[in-house]
């Protein structure tokens, strides 16, 4: 939703942005790169854009390969500095997104965060013997220079509809773009055409050496809690209390829809902490509804849910993957970087 009354601040903002930027490409704040292959999975936009999907296909992807880390700021915890995640972390210690990663792959990869890009950077590549390291959200983070940036933009949202902050919702121009070697379109519908693809791309304007791949995102056949499994076409029986604290929970929503049409959705604000209030008004909803009934939240927020006793063993998460378009050449990509960087 664009706030054309805020224009005015935007073009300070925007002046203030551009000239950052451009003091990182001349050389004059300094940008460290790494003699290991770094990969950024970012944005231009504030907000969902599927990056957390991303990050997981990459590191599944790559850790069949090369002993792979993933390192992200660790968003709303309430440690700080460096550290690693393990069985004894949880989301207040790591934050929701490594919790989230570390619950589906456990040990397939390292996992760190760190608010500080470049010394946790360093530190994990060194301390963990890193063959390759991916940055989450790191677009913006000038101090670290990846060698390799995929940018995501939503279908529904995308960068060139919008405006820098606070008229629209872009921390950066536009032009930012550039500096991305794939630009990445997230959480397209199924059915999308080569034509709408063609528009996409013929408004994006890539350069000679930037590649355009689509993607969407794709729902698990069951829904999971802690003990249990359910098959996605028995939620039909149920009523459904679908809580979320995610940017955008509206793919989430489409995709319910096609299973169930009694269902009441609480929505909280993205990372959101929930409280021991928040859980009991999640109770109290949850008690209004029919006999055959459960509570359905996606795989991030899950990772703070069960953390309450009252709500463990009622609460089901739908796992979710990324789905991309032409995936072998976007693979390749992937792996002629990585390969050519060591």
């Amino acid at each position: 939703m664009k706030r054309w009354y805020l224009y005015p601040f935007s073009i300070g903002f925007h002046l203030v942005t551009a000239l950052r930027n451009t003091m990182y490409n001349w050389g004059i704040f300094k940008s460290t790169s790494f003699r290991t292959p770094v990969i950024n999975v970012g944005n231009l936009s504030v907000g969902g854009s599927g990056k957390s999907p991303m990050v997981m296909y990459l590191a599944e992807f790559l850790s069949k390969y090369y002993r792979t880390g993933v390192l992200s700021r660790g968003y709303g915890r309430i440690s700080k500095g460096y550290g690693i995640t393990n069985y004894d972390s949880n989301f207040k210690t790591v934050g929701d997104e490594a919790m989230q990663l570390f619950e589906r792959f456990k040990n397939r990869f390292v996992i760190g965060v760190s608010e500080e890009r470049v010394p946790g950077a360093k530190k994990m590549i060194e301390d963990m013997d890193l063959d390759v390291l991916i940055l989450d959200d790191a677009y913006q983070h000038r101090k670290i220079k990846p060698g390799f940036n995929i940018l995501m933009t939503d279908y529904n949202d995308p960068y060139f509809k919008d405006f820098v902050l606070p008229a629209g919702d872009l921390r950066e121009s536009r032009k930012g773009m550039r500096r991305a070697q794939i630009i990445m379109v997230s959480k397209c519908p199924d059915d999308l055409t080569d034509e709408k693809k063609q528009y996409y791309i013929s408004r994006i304007k890539p350069q000679h050496d930037q590649h355009v791949f689509f993607s969407s995102i794709g729902y698990d056949e069951n829904v999971f809690s802690k003990d249990k499994s359910l098959p996605d076409n028995n939620l039909a029986y149920y009523d459904i209390l679908l809580i979320t604290g995610i940017a955008n929970p509206k793919p989430l929503l489409n995709h319910l829809a096609k299973f169930s049409q009694r269902v009441k959705h609480l929505k909280f604000k993205d990372h959101h902490n929930f409280s021991d209030q928040d859980i009991k008004n999640i109770l109290n909803e949850y008690k209004k509804l029919g006999e055959y009934k459960l509570i359905l939240t996606t795989e991030k927020d899950y990772v703070r849910l069960k953390t309450f006793d009252y709500l463990r063993d009622l609460v089901y998460y739908w796992p979710i993957n990324v789905n991309i378009d032409r995936k072998e050449e976007f693979n390749e990509l992937i792996l002629n970087y990585v390969q050519k960087k060591r």
